[in-house]
């Protein structure tokens, strides 16, 4: 990995009181500005879309001398593209969502951002705004000291990761643009502050029966929906056993496809002229999220004997790296934290071949993000600025 000389001055920045201080102070203030998305929001949401916090960050990392644009992923809902160019030849990016689960059902302030036995609470404090602080810290002590990263480095604000992670696509696309050649891409999510390696993918779709309505005292006259869902859930079923008896070859295990919702009927007396088999398939590596929401369509419009129409809610592909990857073992060195992978999505579905090597990365645990109670540690936002001090090539231990 490329470094700078090592300064003594730069590797006691993290283990000074004022500078942890600092990053909390901006963890705070980002958790106070509400970013809940608008298919998560509700009346306690505030703003409910990551709009206003988009526009604080375009504004805060022009002031720490970026190079900034902004690209909405929907109408007023925009990832921020924010670039330092250093001396390096070496191009690193960092994904941070900016979007946040809902609220509603929270205690107390969701948005306090207060600081109590040594974490930081609120909505989006892990998840994932501590990497916002973290980096917003380390760049605002370079500019006091008039530098900057050595290497090049791009920061995507990326809206939309809660629910259809469509903001990465965007992000992904305004590289290829730009013709960037990005060596590392850390994708920021709660890990315990050691590399994840790879997720599955996630395909989301519902299948609408269309009947026909009739008295229930003359069922002949009518089509029964959720009768002609009977079979194709037999379909499904029979799909998930397949894919749990198929051989794979990561550790990520095998695919899954499970039934987790089914709507229908009118009232007692009605026979359904409609029913709704909402559908949640997991993908393992090598699969498609594309050719595998088609399949799903097949099995049912084959199974079922009354017409079928489907929605696709979500496509996304899995996310793999060998853990034998020079990124993947050196934040495993740092960290002393083996690489894993995770049972979650995340935004780095869409970023196959866009980078050398991929990496999920960040302070706190998962186990903490979309609970009413939302936390981080403060040790754990000191521990990733270090790594982070490591990967830039601003510290050397």
């Amino acid at each position: 990995m490329w470094r700078v000389r090592e300064d003594t001055a730069t590797n006691q920045f993290w283990d000074n009181m004022v500078e942890t201080k600092r990053i909390t102070d901006w963890l705070t203030r980002l958790v106070q500005i509400p970013s809940v998305g608008p298919e998560n929001a509700g009346p306690r949401s505030g703003d409910s879309s990551e709009a206003r916090l988009a526009a604080e960050l375009e504004s805060l990392f022009s002031e720490l001398g970026a190079e900034v644009e902004t690209e909405d992923v929907y109408p007023g809902r925009p990832n921020v593209y924010a670039t330092w160019r250093g001396e390096s030849e070496r191009w690193l990016a960092v994904d941070i969502h900016m979007d946040t689960v809902s609220i509603e059902t929270m205690e107390g302030d969701p948005f306090d951002g207060r600081i109590e036995g040594g974490r930081v609470y609120g909505r989006g404090a892990v998840d994932t705004k501590a990497t916002f602080a973290i980096l917003l810290a380390l760049l605002e002590w370079m500019r006091e000291r008039g530098t900057r990263p050595p290497v090049n480095l791009v920061v995507c604000a990326t809206a939309d990761e809660e629910t259809g992670a469509h903001g990465a696509a965007v992000f992904r696309d305004w590289v290829r643009r730009k013709g960037l050649r990005l060596d590392e891409l850390i994708v920021a999510e709660p890990t315990l502050c050691g590399p994840i390696n790879g997720h599955k993918g996630a395909v989301g779709v519902i299948l609408e029966i269309s009947g026909t309505a009739a008295h229930s005292s003359k069922p002949e006259l009518g089509q029964n929906a959720i009768t002609a869902a009977v079979p194709v859930i037999q379909a499904l079923v029979a799909e998930q056993e397949r894919l749990r008896t198929t051989p794979v070859a990561t550790e990520l295990g095998p695919g899954t496809l499970s039934v987790t919702m089914i709507k229908g009927g009118q009232a007692l007396n009605i026979i359904p002229d409609r029913c709704t088999v909402s559908v949640d398939r997991r993908l393992t590596a090598g699969e498609s999220a594309a050719d595998e929401a088609g399949r799903i369509v097949a099995l049912a419009t084959a199974a079922s004997p009354l017409p079928v129409k489907a929605t696709i809610l979500h496509e996304l592909n899995p996310f793999y790296e060998a853990a034998s990857k020079a990124l993947v073992q050196q934040l495993s060195e740092w960290s002393g934290r083996a690489p894993t992978v995770a049972a979650y999505a995340s935004n780095a579905w869409a970023y196959e071949g866009l980078a050398g090597t991929v990496v999920l990365f960040g302070p706190g645990s998962i186990e903490q993000a979309h609970r009413d109670v939302e936390w981080v540690e403060i040790s754990e936002l000191e521990q990733a600025a270090r790594l982070y001090l490591r990967w830039l090539g601003v510290s050397e231990s």
